[in-house]
């Protein structure tokens, strides 16, 4: 693998935020979802150039840095179209409860399933797997795929959300089953896991 990650687990819902980085230093951010100074430092501490950032999906736990990352490193942000309406209904909201001017955040650039976003001289592979959001997606790059809130260690997303659905998230988890089985899987909330691990374990798949 010729690109090397860093894991920070960010705020009250301990969401993992992934800054994958290769030997150019150059980097993409994966759900900023809270304390954007840790998110920030952890760029600047490593010296890294930021490409661009990727929402796997509109919950305010995946986006909450979004705005202050993006504005610091000047970059565009990537978003499924499908939540795109999402993100900013909920953004707005979450900024009204803190207070403030309720300015709804919107992605810079909206992708769908079979997309790609570049990565030097690599990409990460879109591939949409709605359930636990409308427009949720996953990222693949060689033989790590950055599930989001679809797949969990032993798990999945939750479906009782609004915009959820359980037969979708199992349809997609199906859909990520046929994915080589050596795949490293990096989700949105604890510890990694592998297509391997899951097609064998996951109550929810077998």
């Amino acid at each position: 693998m010729d690109f090397k990650i860093i894991r920070l687990v960010l705020g009250d819902y301990q969401t993992n935020c992934y800054i994958l980085f290769n030997e150019n230093k150059e980097a993409i951010i994966i759900d900023p979802g809270a304390e954007a100074h840790k998110v920030i430092n952890a760029v600047k501490e490593n010296d890294l150039k930021v490409l661009s950032i990727i929402i796997t999906h509109a919950h305010p736990d995946h986006f909450g840095a979004l705005e202050k990352v993006r504005d610091e490193f000047k970059v565009k942000a990537y978003l499924s179209e499908d939540d795109s309406e999402m993100l900013a209904k909920r953004s707005g909201e979450l900024n009204g409860m803190l207070g403030v001017k309720d300015e709804p955040l919107k992605a810079d650039i909206l992708v769908k399933d079979g997309d790609t976003i570049p990565f030097g001289n690599k990409e990460l592979k879109v591939i949409s797997t709605p359930g636990h959001t409308p427009g949720g997606i996953c990222l693949l790059i060689d033989k790590v795929l950055f599930s989001g809130d679809t797949l969990f260690y032993g798990s999945i997303g939750r479906t009782d959300f609004p915009g959820g659905d359980y037969d979708t998230i199992i349809a997609s988890l199906h859909k990520l089953m046929k994915l080589d089985k050596d795949i490293v899987v990096l989700p949105g909330h604890g510890p990694e896991t592998s297509i391997e691990f899951e097609r064998a374990n996951n109550p929810f798949i077998r």
